[in-house]
């Protein structure tokens, strides 16, 4: 029979303990490492805002809540292209259009559902005439889910509200378009 070679025996099994570990942990060196830590942030300025009275300043290119515009006329912008209807990823949108007495199209009905959409912001670069725009508005909220369903009508009402907000934004924001 083969005795074994020196190097197969030469392998040692390192002890389960060690004084050192034993140390660390009974004097609690990791506690009092968390410690020194936390006291050295503790006494520092805090950067918290408080957000009803605090407000954190918004991005320009921050997507809130969808509108629909209208022209300096009154008219509404949307010619029912769908193409917004086409490119949404989560297929929140849904479009109804008609043809008018003079032969252009209007939608009869366009809604967005807000718990479906992903705030991609994809409708509104499809869209061609600057119909569907989202505003900087973040601050809406829906109890139930029928809440967040958005309709023309209301979508037109964002629309006419915040129109001032939503020309500057997209004047703005037109250079880099």
């Amino acid at each position: 029979m083969s005795t074994p070679t020196t190097s197969a025996m030469a392998t040692r099994v390192e002890p389960d303990f060690s004084l050192k570990d034993f140390l660390s942990s009974f004097l609690l060196a990791e506690f009092f490492k968390g410690m020194l830590l936390t006291g050295k942030y503790a006494f520092r300025s805090k950067i918290t805002l408080e957000y009803p009275e605090e407000k954190t300043p918004l991005s320009p290119r921050f997507r809130g809540l969808h509108a629909l515009r209208r022209y300096e006329n009154g008219e509404e912008r949307c010619i029912a292209c769908k193409l917004c209807e086409a490119v949404c990823p989560a297929m929140a949108i849904t479009i109804e259009s008609e043809e008018r007495a003079d032969g252009s199209r209007r939608t009869t009905r366009y809604d967005i559902d807000l718990n479906k959409c992903i705030f991609c912001g994809f409708c509104e670069e499809s869209c061609p005439v600057d119909s569907i725009v989202e505003t900087h508005i973040l601050e809406y909220h829906g109890e139930s889910r029928g809440d967040l369903y958005f309709t023309k009508e209301m979508l037109l009402a964002v629309g006419d509200r915040y129109e001032p907000q939503i020309a500057a934004a997209r004047a703005a924001d037109a250079k880099y378009r």
